[in-house]
């Protein structure tokens, strides 16, 4: 029988290109005390690669392996039988990178507790260049991005901020053949943050936008200026709104609005999408669309502009 329908069964789902290290990550995953499981774990694999995980680490775990090797098989029936034949407590699944992520459907009662993408880093400038909008599929949703691989790559903040554009609140982790590495310094960002005022091109918004909601310590008290354009959500306080910069994340089809919440007595005056220059002291504080605490702008000068030759920022 299957689970009803409030008894979900949890879902770890682990995508990324051949070779990625996917499968390795899931063999360390696996053999870990803190995922150990009374029940059963079902590991779906849906690509095999050269690494391969072993029978005697299968039995330990109590994890039954089932490949599904073609993509018109990963179908909702496919999975429920599965479920039948095995009843975990707990799936794991390692998808294909090839495939199409915008149309995979898992059974309405199988929770996805946990997206993870791997990502080799030697291989990222090649993928992204030539399959970016699957690497964005891969990443737009997932809670945590490993890029491992990492010996001897320098251009690893700028991997950060491809992927960022994509999904800012996943988190990012680098890792080279000796664990998990730092990814940028302050010395590295193309602004001084020791500056009285950091002042901020294009780009350079776009860094900081990206680089604030992860190390929010660099900034906490500091004075940032810009130019961007007004956001007035109606639920918002009269006092507050956002000003930010339109971003191309992945292709032309794929825009998002960067911007933090911002403070300033003179809102009512300001009209929705005209171009501002705002000066505003960075502070952290609670705001409900981040989910939490995050970046609050608190604005000392908000006078109105004309829009730069960079309309968008360009991730890609």
């Amino acid at each position: 029988m299957f689970k009803k329908k409030d008894q979900k069964v949890p879902v770890y789902f682990i995508n990324g290109f051949l070779e990625s290290g996917k499968t390795e990550f899931i063999k360390f995953t696996l053999a870990q005390p803190y995922f150990q499981s009374k029940g059963k774990t079902l590991f779906i694999l849906c690509e095999e690669g050269e690494e391969e995980c072993e029978k005697e680490l299968l039995k330990a775990t109590k994890t039954f392996l089932e490949v599904i090797e073609e993509e018109e098989d990963f179908t909702e029936e496919t999975l429920c039988a599965l479920e039948e034949k095995y009843r975990p407590s707990r799936i794991i699944i390692e998808f294909n990178g090839m495939w199409n992520m915008k149309e995979m459907k898992l059974p309405s009662h199988w929770s996805l507790e946990q997206q993870i993408t791997m990502i080799d880093a030697s291989t990222f400038p090649m993928y992204y260049t030539n399959m970016r909008s699957m690497v964005a599929e891969m990443v737009r949703n997932s809670e945590m991005i490993i890029f491992n691989r990492c010996d001897g790559i320098k251009e690893l903040s700028n991997y950060k901020r491809n992927v960022k554009a994509v999904n800012p609140r996943a988190e990012i982790i680098f890792e080279d053949s000796q664990g998990e590495i730092n990814e940028m310094m302050e010395e590295e960002l193309p602004y001084d943050v020791k500056a009285p005022v950091i002042e901020l091109d294009d780009m350079g918004f776009g860094i900081w936008y990206l680089d604030a909601m992860d190390h929010l310590e660099r900034y906490e008290g500091k004075t940032v200026e810009f130019i961007g354009q007004v956001l007035k959500p109606k639920s918002f306080p009269e006092d507050f709104f956002v000003p930010g910069r339109l971003a191309m994340t992945c292709c032309a089809d794929d825009m998002a609005f960067l911007g933090y919440t911002c403070e300033y007595e003179g809102c009512k005056n300001l009209q929705e999408k005209e171009w501002v220059k705002v000066r505003a002291q960075v502070t952290k504080g609670f705001w409900p669309d981040y989910g939490g605490e995050g970046p609050i702008l608190r604005a000392v000068l908000v006078e109105k502009t004309t829009k730069p030759k960079m309309e968008i920022i360009n991730f890609v």
